[in-house]
């Protein structure tokens, strides 16, 4: 999906039996006669490595992920993959990951 960085929301952090880990969610407007948000996260290094700002016009590729905790369904949309828009990119474009992260048991809070 392309469309332009809204909001930077703030970043989560905490441990789980794996060790530290960190998130960060982000809103992406899509453009259209009704503009449409959608709230995405990004895990761990690829928040620096990605270094999303508000404003920035990128395409998003990202899985769906949702699963049942004590009788209630969570969704995660989780980028694996960010790109500025324009082709010719910005230095550190390297950020390209060419296949989906592994899916993470951590719940939603």
């Amino acid at each position: 999906m392309t469309g332009t960085i809204t909001q930077v929301l703030p970043e989560k952090s905490g441990t789980s039996a794996r060790g530290p880990w960190r998130k960060q969610e982000y809103v992406l407007e899509l453009p259209g006669d009704f503009p449409k948000q959608v709230c995405f996260m990004v895990w761990g290094d690829r928040i620096d490595q990605f270094g999303i700002r508000e404003g920035q016009e990128l395409t998003v590729s990202f899985d769906l992920e949702s699963r049942e905790y004590n009788g209630r369904w969570y969704t995660d949309v989780k980028a694996w993959r960010i790109a500025p828009v324009g082709g010719a990119g910005e230095p550190g474009d390297d950020r390209v990951r060419d296949e989906p992260p592994p899916f993470d048991d951590e719940p939603p809070f």
